[in-house]
């Protein structure tokens, strides 16, 4: 089904760019804030980059279809601490590094000059996966870091929301929240735990 949705709107911006009244092509980078949802409990917001190409297809003076390709580090953070036995003070910090290609259609309604809302769907591939662990306190036990790619769904849906802004000479901004639809937990011995990637992005970008 979600296919299918993703289908129907890329087949609706190829439509709306036949009957486009202008075209603007752009690029952004700017900063996520990610985490994760369903399941996960107790976990932290993990930082990252996001960097893209976009083109704005205008349909009419206050309604266009953005379609984009992005960069976007994503994943989590979770923090134990040790109160107990010999290692009272002691920390552990684990961090999924999930980076992804992401590919929104967002429509965009302009409130007025400038000013607009977001929203549509996303899909992301994802093209890299490592699990970090730093270890604070324990005597002798280094950090660890390993790939695990395989323990990531490959394909995740999503979809976003969000408000943007058109400065003068091309810039604008715009900041977003990126629902994640998809189970991206493909991990055998936890699966039966459903995780998901929620975002929230700030960006800044240049239309020509």
């Amino acid at each position: 089904m979600k296919k299918f949705i993703y289908s129907v709107a890329t087949l609706l911006t190829i439509g709306f760019t036949a009957q486009a009244q202008e075209i603007k092509y752009g690029i952004k980078a700017g900063l996520n804030l990610a985490d994760w949802g369903m399941d996960a409990e107790n976990t932290n917001v993990r930082p990252g980059l996001n960097v893209g190409l976009l083109a704005e297809i205008k349909l009419t003076e206050n309604f266009a279809i953005q379609p984009e390709v992005v960069y976007s580090q994503q994943g989590t953070e979770l923090e134990v601490k040790y109160w107990t036995g010999n290692i009272v003070g002691a920390k552990e910090t684990y961090t999924s590094k999930t980076d992804y290609i992401n590919i929104p259609i967002a429509a965009k309604y302009y409130i007025f000059e400038g000013l607009n809302i977001q929203a549509g769907p996303q899909i992301g591939f994802l093209v890299s996966a490592k699990e970090k662990a730093e270890y604070s306190g324990f005597e002798g036990r280094p950090n660890e870091e390993i790939d695990a790619k395989d323990a990531y769904k490959k394909v995740d849906f999503s979809i976003l929301g969000g408000i943007g802004y058109d400065l003068p000479l091309g810039i604008f901004v715009q900041a977003r929240y990126t629902y994640g639809l998809t189970n991206i937990n493909d991990d055998r011995e936890t699966s039966d735990v459903e995780l998901s990637n929620n975002v929230i992005s700030f960006s800044l970008g240049y239309k020509f």
